[in-house]
């Protein structure tokens, strides 16, 4: 959904109060002159058998003359507060939706939580004798999406992305503000260049909307690595050095 533009509202809202002012305006000189010739016949020279009857009519129509001006600068201030409630609506949208990715984002499995899935997996499947498969997916930042606001939105939306496109055995996570890793147990390479490119498909949508692009790059073990060491070491590669050096090593 597109959001509102500020300046755009802004605009509408001058001409808004332009073409009343200029209503206004137009109404009261009209009034005015019709008025001018009215006043002679009704006050100067009335006719005696009709005097009553003109005066009515005049002080009429000065009457609903003042109540169209009013009911302009009353559509007016109507069309205002309109706005600022569309306004006010909008950010309670806008920071609600921001809330929502942050809880999204924080509620993911972390990096120690992938290293011990990734442990376990690998494990697996050298004792099953099967492949395992890890997908990469590294954001590259544009400006637009440069403020942490724009972020949010944009790695949550990529989150749920990839999530629709996984199966109930695989798992993803946050390795990293810009990193997420996804998991695939007993997927071969070819399987797995299949699901990255459904996941980059499914993450066209969040670049339009955010201006974020995603490279995924596919690890196969053991057509692309032999250990779990060297797994470890591609991972690590991606990742902030404090980030990298601080979490638990994989043991083969």
């Amino acid at each position: 959904m597109a959001a509102l533009n500020r300046n755009e509202l802004d605009q509408l809202e001058r001409r808004e109060l332009h073409l009343t002012v200029l209503a206004v305006v137009f109404v009261l000189v009209l009034a005015s002159g019709l008025a001018l010739f009215m006043y002679p016949l009704v006050f100067v020279r009335p006719d005696e058998a009709n005097k009553w009857m003109l005066r009515v009519a005049f002080f009429g129509f000065c009457v609903l003359t003042l109540l169209f001006v009013a009911y302009l600068l009353d559509h007016q201030r109507t069309v205002r507060k309109l706005k600022q409630h569309l306004l006010s609506e909008l950010e309670r949208n806008v920071e609600l939706r921001h809330q929502a990715g942050v809880d999204l984002l924080q509620s993911m499995p972390d990096l120690n939580n992938f290293w011990d899935r990734l442990t376990m997996e690998y494990r697996r499947a050298m004792t099953m004798q099967k492949t395992i498969s890890l997908l990469l997916v590294k954001a590259k930042i544009s400006v637009s999406s440069s403020k942490p606001d724009g972020q949010t939105a944009a790695w949550s939306d990529a989150a749920k992305a990839i999530s629709r496109k996984l199966r109930p055995t695989d798992s993803i996570y946050r390795l990293a503000p810009d990193l997420f890793g996804v998991v695939l147990p007993e997927t071969d390479t070819l399987n797995a260049k299949r699901v990255a490119l459904r996941l980059q498909e499914e993450l066209q949508a969040v670049r339009a909307n955010h201006g974020t692009a995603f490279d995924i790059t596919v690890h196969n073990c053991p057509e692309h690595v032999k250990s779990a060491h060297e797994l470890e070491d591609i991972v690590k590669s991606l990742l902030p050095d404090r980030q990298g050096l601080s979490d638990t090593v994989l043991t083969p």
